[in-house]
């Protein structure tokens, strides 16, 4: 099967799009199918050294105000690329910017296309102007409406797709390495080094902006015998570093080092409302590290409350430290949701979530032959 991945989004840059479209490619080389990537051009020259297929690189600018996204040019290379590597199926992940013209192309060469919805861009929209939500959804209507299927991280993301006109959804959840990320990692020399008076260690892992909401953690900041740990970077990281007095900030960590500061955490705490999945919450429980995290979008289905986490309501500070206060005051509860977080991943495997994904892939190609015939 040859696939164009037109992603908005692609390594080294660090998110959800990025890396699911990194790990979509890699699957579809190890079966044996031809994948090419179309993605916004980044500063370094040699980013796609390690790349498992080809990569187009489209002309972009940096986002104002926000330069580590970067948002892709009007280009011809698009329809180019995907006419050009003769394409069975254009896969849109997360579109919005360069998705848009990659469905144009497909619509126009008569090519299946499958959308991939990851960002909950309406929140977002919220978050920084305070409207524009409803701009949003018309964008996503138009270029999810126009694919012969759309694929919902979450059942949360799902519903909102479908309460806004979007139809052909199905589920598609994401993966997690299992061998990675995992609890024998937990590294006592790091543990010393950011809690030398042995505090228990509370981590946040994500981007530094305004919707992932990290200045919640200030009340957790507050609490005797925490020491609340920040990774990753972001526009906000001056205000947050302000706002959370401290606070150890290890800036972004990807691989070994990531995987090693997860197994050394004794709580992970998310804090955004937006997320449509939130893989960091799985790389957390995939560590054997329990689990806070608001009661919306994606950790409505990662977290089972009680069992292999707590929920709490998305935006309240109070509940959020009483929910990191109540599992510092009891070890064996940790424990006992650490231990069931990383049972409730270890089936959820990029292998498998990837043959899911072509599953959806030749469902979408027999309907278009079977409308053809």
């Amino acid at each position: 099967m040859r696939v164009v991945i037109v992603t908005e989004s692609f390594p080294p840059d660090v998110n959800g799009v990025a890396h699911c479209a990194l790990q979509t490619a890699r699957h579809l080389v190890r079966r044996g199918h031809a994948p090419l990537v179309i993605a916004p051009a980044v500063a370094d020259p040699a980013a796609d050294a390690d790349a498992p297929c080809a990569v187009v690189r489209v002309p972009s600018l940096p986002l104002p105000g926000y330069p580590q996204v970067r948002v892709a040019l009007p280009s011809r290379r698009v329809a180019a690329a995907i006419a050009a590597h003769r394409a069975d199926l254009v896969h849109l992940a997360g579109p919005f910017v360069l998705g848009v013209r990659g469905m144009t192309a497909a619509a126009r060469l008569g090519i299946p296309a499958v959308a991939v919805y990851q960002t909950d861009l309406a929140g977002y929209a919220r978050t920084y102007v305070g409207a524009g939500g409803g701009t949003a959804w018309r964008r996503l209507r138009a270029v999810h409406g126009a694919a012969d299927r759309t694929l919902a991280p979450s059942s949360a993301a799902l519903r909102d797709l479908e309460t806004h006109g979007i139809g052909r959804v199905r589920l598609w959840g994401r993966g997690v390495d299992t061998a990675r990320f995992r609890p024998e990692l937990r590294d006592p020399a790091l543990r010393r080094a950011l809690a030398p008076d042995g505090e228990l260690l509370v981590g946040y892992v994500g981007r530094l902006a305004p919707e992932k909401r990290v200045d919640l953690l200030a009340g957790v900041c507050a609490l005797p015998g925490v020491r609340v740990v920040v990774v990753g970077d972001g526009p906000s990281g001056p205000a947050l570093r302000a706002a959370l007095p401290g606070a150890r900030f290890l800036g972004r960590r990807t691989g070994a080092d990531l995987a090693r500061t997860f197994a050394s955490l004794d709580v992970f705490a998310h804090t955004g409302p937006y997320e449509t999945f939130c893989q960091t919450v799985q790389e957390a429980m995939a560590s054997g590290v329990p689990v806070v995290a608001p009661a919306a979008g994606g950790p409505l289905d990662l977290v089972d409350h009680g069992r292999t986490g707590l929920l709490v309501p998305p935006g309240d500070p109070d509940l959020l430290r009483g929910a990191v206060a109540a599992l510092a005051a009891a070890p064996g509860l940790r424990a006992a949701l650490g231990r069931a977080g990383r049972a409730a991943v270890e089936g959820r495997t990029w292998k498998a979530l990837g043959d899911e994904l072509i599953g959806h892939y030749r469902e979408v190609l027999h309907e278009r032959t079977a409308v053809a015939a």
